[in-house]
């Protein structure tokens, strides 16, 4: 991939014994080195593809955590600790970006040059402490059933103002909850699909083809979220109803 770095580039001398060494170790001597400007991928020796085997990403997880964690740098001076710090931290934040499928998928498309919409309840409770509205772009093919839920979402809520109870109401968002719950599950089978899609296109390098598969991902994602987000909303306005 144009632009990529690789474990193998960021290969160079030990500090302290002058040996070839690995990305954040000597094998020759076992002093931990400076962090190298690397992204998650390249940290654990990875290419930038979606399908990972986890098993294998968690033993080499917990193997380096051995190797570079503070404790093992015990006798070691100031900088070396230092640079073990450095290393565990991000270990764990590589480790925890991209056990997690879609957490990998969004960071790669950042990497990538791309941000997704916000979507997240940090940034709706962030929104609704300023008052200022929350970017949120609603998918056209869900606008009319979206309208039609938020009408009845507020429904609820005024009747639960005036301590009324309409159980054909709430069997009707109930509902609704469960088809936003079946477009959920279809969104991401969609996402595996581009999983797929995309390690073949990171293997042939055909930049054009990569670019098609990054925004039809980048598509698929926020739609996932707000119809994600928006499920949590009916399951939050159902609790409170019950």
């Amino acid at each position: 991939m144009p632009g990529e770095t690789t474990a193998g580039d960021e290969t160079a001398s030990c500090w302290s014994c002058g040996t070839m060494r690995a990305v954040h170790f000597c094998n020759a001597c076992g002093k931990v080195q400076p962090p190298a400007p690397v992204d998650y991928f390249t940290f654990f020796g990875l290419l930038r593809k979606l399908s990972i085997d986890t098993v294998l990403l968690e033993k080499e997880f917990y193997a380096l955590s051995r190797r570079l964690h503070p404790d093992m740098s015990a006798q070691a001076d100031s900088q070396e600790k230092a640079w073990s710090l450095e290393q565990s931290s991000l270990l764990n934040d590589a480790y925890r970006t991209l056990k997690d499928p879609i957490r990998r998928t969004e960071y790669l498309l950042r990497l990538e040059g791309v941000e997704l919409e916000e979507q997240s309840k940090q940034a709706t409770e962030k929104a609704r402490a300023s008052g200022e509205l929350k970017k949120q772009v609603v998918p056209p093919d869900l606008l009319e059933e979206v309208f039609e839920l938020n009408m009845q979402l507020e429904e609820l809520k005024r009747q639960k103002k005036l301590g009324e109870d309409d159980p054909a109401l709430l069997e009707e968002i109930g509902k609704a909850k469960l088809l936003l719950e079946g477009k959920h599950d279809t969104l991401l089978a969609d996402l595996k699909i581009n999983w797929t899609e995309w390690d073949k296109v990171v293997d042939s390098d055909n930049e054009q083809e990569r670019f098609k598969i990054r925004d039809q991902m980048v598509d698929v994602l926020n739609r996932r979220n707000y119809v994600r987000n928006l499920v949590r909303d009916v399951s939050e306005a159902l609790e409170g109803s019950s």
